[in-house]
């Protein structure tokens, strides 16, 4: 989260563009936070894309395609990993951006299944407010615990792996139960 995903697949795309690749973005028709049919980046670069509903939608759209650009990948279902598959085996070029845990800081969606098979795989990290070493998790600052929900930095906050579990402990009373018992012993 705030780490870059989508603006270094924004960056890629225009780069296979600028080779003459046709190139075709996807993105799950749920993520309305910035634009329905842009892929948009916290810095308001976009690229125009296609909203699905489903990851079987991807594979029947993308015959036209050299290069598919996926983003968001953690909110499709794990058929993902077996669609980038067979379109890779056409000789499709596959870009995904997504995050790897969810706020529980557990793999998250298709994510742990596609970089096992990825040819290719760039972290991007956020840097943490708190501390300002690299942000590996993403924080959630409500209490709502759906696994999926939409968020911008009302939300959510990019932390340090030190600063999400602190917070996790200032944050949840069975939490700082514990914490005062391990600093009462």
């Amino acid at each position: 989260m705030f780490s870059g995903k989508t603006e270094e697949l924004i960056r890629r795309i225009k780069r296979a563009k600028i080779a003459n690749m046709r190139v075709g973005i996807f993105k799950p028709s749920i993520d309305v936070r910035y634009d329905e049919e842009k892929v948009v980046s916290h810095d308001d670069n976009f690229i125009p894309s296609t909203p699905v509903s489903s990851t079987s939608e991807i594979l029947t759209l993308s015959d036209k395609y050299n290069v598919i650009g996926i983003d968001e990948a953690q909110f499709f279902d794990d058929s993902l990993t077996d669609v980038c598959q067979t379109l890779a085996l056409r000789g499709k070029r596959i870009i995904i951006a997504g995050l790897d845990m969810d706020f529980r800081g557990k793999p998250f969606g298709p994510m742990p299944a596609l970089l096992a098979v990825a040819e290719y795989i760039t972290k991007v990290h956020a840097i943490c407010p708190h501390c300002g070493n690299l942000a590996t998790h993403s924080y959630r600052l409500s209490k709502n615990e759906e696994t999926v929900l939409l968020g911008e930095k009302d939300e959510y906050e990019p932390r340090c792996r030190t600063c999400y579990q602190m917070g996790n402990i200032l944050d949840f009373p069975a939490a700082k139960s514990k914490s005062k018992t391990k600093t009462d012993v």
